[in-house]
């Protein structure tokens, strides 16, 4: 079964990723549908679309929006899925929803985007709590157009940068045209992994 204009997807674990073990004990971490960072956003292709060629084939994993697995309450308090859901474990999926796309044991950005991780602030202010570089990473994934190479120091645009976690290191996904500057490679430049990650 294939949908005219829509990937067809399934969850790659479960719809939620709102556990973690500590110490062989499972604890969970949120119990609301609705939050939004609890939500899986790592899918597997059942079925790819017939209106277009895409180089995306069935069983390769994707980064997806979190939209498509979530469930939330409607007005009246009635837990519902969302519009993505077609039956069980299956979901309709539209190209403008795809952030990451794994290819032989690699991912690459969709096309307009990046993945950069944060950097380590190495000099802080005396009363300044930060712990990374604002508005500065390292390209971890690339599209492939050439803008910007992997391991790439860059910088971006204010409020350009949206959160991921991507095999467990978070990482920020932005446009490629929100890249403001290229930076030499010192070198000594650190990323940033939250220990709770």
């Amino acid at each position: 079964m294939n949908s005219p204009i829509e990937f067809i997807v399934q969850p790659k674990e479960k719809r939620y990723n709102n556990t973690k073990e500590v110490n062989g004990t499972e604890l969970v971490l949120n119990t609301s549908v609705e939050d939004y960072k609890f939500v899986s956003r790592e899918a597997i292709v059942k079925a790819v679309p017939l209106a277009f060629e895409t180089n995306i084939k069935p069983g390769d994993e994707l980064i997806v929006h979190h939209n498509i697995f979530r469930r939330f309450y409607d007005i009246h308090g009635v837990e519902k899925n969302s519009k993505s859901f077609f039956k069980e474990d299956t979901y309709f999926c539209g190209m403008d929803q795809i952030f990451l796309h794994k290819q032989s044991e690699e991912w690459f950005a969709i096309h307009g985007y990046c993945f950069v991780a944060p950097i380590i602030k190495e000099v802080k202010g005396l009363m300044s709590t930060d712990v990374e570089e604002p508005l500065k990473g390292i390209v971890k994934y690339t599209d492939n157009s050439g803008f910007v190479l992997k391991e790439q120091v860059v910088g971006f645009t204010p409020h350009s940068e949206y959160e991921f976690i991507i095999d467990g290191n978070r990482l920020y996904r932005v446009p490629l045209k929100s890249i403001s500057i290229h930076y030499d490679r010192e070198g000594n430049e650190r990323e940033y992994h939250n220990s709770w990650l």
